[in-house]
């Protein structure tokens, strides 16, 4: 099965089972991926009438399978990944004596994966994106671009890559004129920049919100218009600085199922690294997690290897240390951690988790919370 048809029928699977809140918005993915500006058509007109009927789910799962009919008729080429668009040998930047240095840092990011980049804040995170985006200058290393549209300036540059940083600029006039004004400077003919637009707009939940200005805007929708234009700009590599901060938890969850849906385009993918607090959520759509500390660099793949003797448990709960050290005597616990009002527990490796969840239920143990970080960079939190 190719990855379009998989992706059809995951389709299928939402809509059948009514969820056409994730099921729509994954059937606009499948129709972009075509570069159909008639399905897109079909789409937005769709769109507009889901908004003035919301009511009618039934019809509106019917008419978008209709949709699906003909994009699964398209050919999609799939984009080979395994060429890396960036390469970083030995990055290092330095802000002086004594002062803070990151690096060295080597790294190679490919089209269709999200990085994630975590860590204490003062700890090189925002300096390695602005590094990779050129907007810093490096002391010592190299680093290389290797898109497949060819660059002769930093301005040529800046069509490949799009940076994002936690504060972003004001803009003025409407949010739908600003997104036709992004394609018109690509020299785009009204017709398709309308088209084009539109369908951004219903890709990213802002039908609604298309005719109002920055200051209209709450920070999730703010955040939901610059991945709009950055979509429209088609770039190879986008970094983004916090994305999630000063969102509610169900506008974070949207966003990264956005960026992750953005990444994993068939046949235009995108390479994304995204710095954040929000670490388990980062994690979950990750394929690769990169953890600075000091500015020097450690990934997941890195936490496995150096806890392969070990099986790492977060508990929160209302019993006293000495309790929990009681019941896990016989699961050969190795130390237990409070750390920032949690417990952090080691056990041996041949200590399975559910041997742990088991002992915590069979001691009538009151549980708030429980996760195994032991391939988690949440491990590099721990004090």
């Amino acid at each position: 099965m190719s990855q379009a048809e998989a992706r059809i029928k995951e389709v299928i699977s939402f809509l059948q089972n009514k969820d056409t809140v994730l099921g729509y918005r994954k059937l606009m993915d499948c129709v972009i991926d075509t570069q159909d500006l008639d399905l897109y058509r079909e789409v937005i007109s769709l769109t507009d009438w889901k908004e003035q009927f919301p009511e009618k789910e039934d019809e509106l799962i019917e008419r978008s399978l209709v949709i699906l009919e003909r994009v699964a008729k398209i050919p999609i080429s799939e984009y080979n990944t395994k060429k890396p668009v960036v390469v970083g040998s030995d990055l290092i930047k330095s802000y002086g004596y004594n002062r803070f240095k990151l690096g060295p840092i080597s790294v190679k990011i490919h089209k269709g994966e999200v990085y994630g980049l975590v860590g204490e804040n003062g700890n090189g995170k925002t300096t390695l994106l602005r590094v990779l985006a050129k907007e810093l200058k490096y002391n010592e290393g190299q680093l290389d671009f290797k898109f497949d549209n060819t660059y002769d300036s930093n301005y040529d540059l800046r069509t490949n890559l799009v940076y994002i940083p936690q504060r972003t600029q004001k803009w003025y006039g409407s949010l739908k004129d600003n997104l036709k004004f992004v394609l018109s400077n690509y020299g785009i003919p009204p017709e398709e920049n309308e088209t084009r637009v539109l369908m951004m707009i219903a890709r990213f939940g802002l039908w609604n919100y298309k005719h109002l200005k920055w200051s209209e805007l709450s920070s999730g929708y703010k955040m939901r218009f610059e991945l709009a234009r950055t979509l429209l700009r088609q770039p190879e590599l986008l970094l983004l600085d916090e994305p999630l901060a000063n969102l509610d938890v169900l506008a974070q969850q949207v966003i990264l199922e956005d960026l992750k849906s953005m990444c994993n385009s068939i046949n235009n993918p995108i390479a994304l690294i995204l710095s954040s607090q929000q670490l388990y959520e980062v994690e979950k759509i990750s394929d690769k997690v990169i953890y600075l500390k000091d500015g020097q660099y450690k990934d997941n793949k890195q936490v496995v290897a150096d806890d392969e003797n070990q099986l790492i448990v977060e508990i929160d709960c209302e019993a006293k240390r000495d309790e929990l050290m009681t019941i896990f005597e016989n699961l050969q616990i190795e130390k237990l951690i409070y750390n920032g009002g949690i417990f952090v527990a080691y056990f041996n490796a041949n200590t399975s988790f559910s041997a742990v969840l088991e002992s915590l239920g069979k001691h009538k143990i009151d549980v708030t919370y429980t996760r195994n970080i032991t391939k988690s960079t949440r491990r590099f939190f721990v004090s």
